[in-house]
């Protein structure tokens, strides 16, 4: 097999699984804006998220976010999802939303408080089950806005037992994917702020337990691709929530701020040995202002684009340049590979694929915004919840 044709090879191999979220409304802290057509219901979400997998290929899991997704039949909609080409991926759980959690859920000093976010956990993994989703995605917003306002270590200590419990219930197939993000809602503290206490916890909890890299969550200048690295080197990484960020955790579609550290991270997640099944790539963006749809298959473009690059790094031309020193022509091979303009080799990639070269123009010919809007009128749009 050609070089040209492993390329093209592994680009078809590639999946990006959509967040259900992403589909409904959205905003600011300030405002949540409302459009047209935005699905009702989990049901109408799995409709659209079809559409992004039908016109990118790449698209065949949509992960859900609990309460915001909660049904009464998991085995229903799992199987809505199956009867329009998709499946349903990771389920998200959510302490962050109810007013118990002011202070904290699994690390809240009330032990009553505690139990209640623990058993929202076990029954994300009960939904697992029901559905037959592979990973359990966590992320807190515990933490403190002041110092003193409760015991740093104490907390810590609140976190590893709670995660203990979930962990002892995952079944055989299953995973926990920890979070983290160093600021916001809380100021002062966070329980888990960065890669290195979620890389703690996971190695203690054991194999199932893996940090999961949200690329919007670390602050200026982070050397996230370095994380990546180190992750993956020590088996750790379980996956990806790719958005972009200009100032704090913007959500914006993955690669719109810093398309070069989008590409940086994908080659680390090549080279070393990411680019399987066992890292997931999932996107977990809010569309604020933009058409959710147009967006998300722009966001799973933006994706295969900055893969294509990483795919393309000529690794015996940088190996032999780093093994002999020679810093200028090292970063020209990795510079050569960023600057390659891969949008004729996906276009081919997608034609190879039976799709349309462009999903973009494809989407917008099929005249599936126009019937969603026409039709879905009525009832409540979905969204945060808040």
């Amino acid at each position: 097999m050609t070089e040209l044709a492993a390329v093209k090879a592994a680009l078809k191999t590639q999946a990006v699984e959509t967040p259900s979220w992403a589909y409904g409304n959205s905003g600011t802290r300030f405002k949540v804006f409302a459009q047209q057509g935005v699905p009702r219901d989990p049901w109408e979400k799995l409709d659209d998220a079809a559409q992004v997998h039908a016109f990118t290929g790449v698209a065949p899991t949509v992960a859900l976010h609990i309460p915001w997704d909660k049904v009464e039949d998991y085995a229903a909609l799992a199987k809505h999802a199956e009867e329009r080409g998709v499946k349903l991926g990771a389920i998200n759980s959510n302490t962050f939303q109810d007013d118990d959690y002011k202070l904290g859920s699994i690390c809240h000093p009330d032990a009553a408080v505690r139990r209640k976010a623990v058993d929202h956990l076990l029954e994300c993994v009960d939904i697992m089950d029901a559905t037959g989703s592979r990973d359990l995605k966590l992320w807190f917003a515990d933490g403190t806005n002041y110092p003193g306002q409760d015991d740093i270590r104490g907390r810590q200590d609140r976190l590893a037992e709670g995660l203990a419990e979930v962990y002892e219930r995952l079944g055989d197939g299953q995973r926990m994917l920890l979070e983290y993000k160093f600021f916001e809602p809380a100021f002062y503290s966070t329980d888990v702020p960065d890669w290195g206490t979620a890389y703690a916890h996971c190695l203690k909890l054991g194999e199932k337990a893996q940090v999961v890299v949200d690329t919007g969550h670390h602050a200026p200048g982070t050397n996230i691709e370095f994380i990546v690295a180190t992750l993956l080197r020590e088996g750790k990484l379980g996956g990806f929530d790719f958005n972009s960020r200009f100032y704090a955790d913007d959500d914006l579609m993955v690669g719109a701020a810093d398309p070069f550290q989008l590409f940086r991270i994908m080659y680390e997640v090549v080279r070393g040995g990411g680019f399987t099944p066992e890292v997931a790539f999932m996107l977990d963006q809010c569309h604020n202002i933009e058409a959710k749809i147009p967006a998300i298959i722009r966001s799973v473009m933006n994706v295969q684009e900055a893969t294509a690059k990483a795919l393309l790094v000529d690794r015996d031309a940088l190996s032999a340049a780093q093994a002999s020193g020679d810093v200028l022509e090292a970063n020209a091979v990795i510079m050569d590979a960023y600057n390659t303009d891969v949008r004729p080799l996906l276009r081919e990639v997608r034609e190879e694929m039976g799709l349309d070269a462009d999903p973009m123009a494809a989407y917008r010919r099929s005249g599936w915004a126009e019937k969603i809007v026409a039709e879905r009128v009525g009832g409540q749009q979905a969204g945060w919840g808040a």
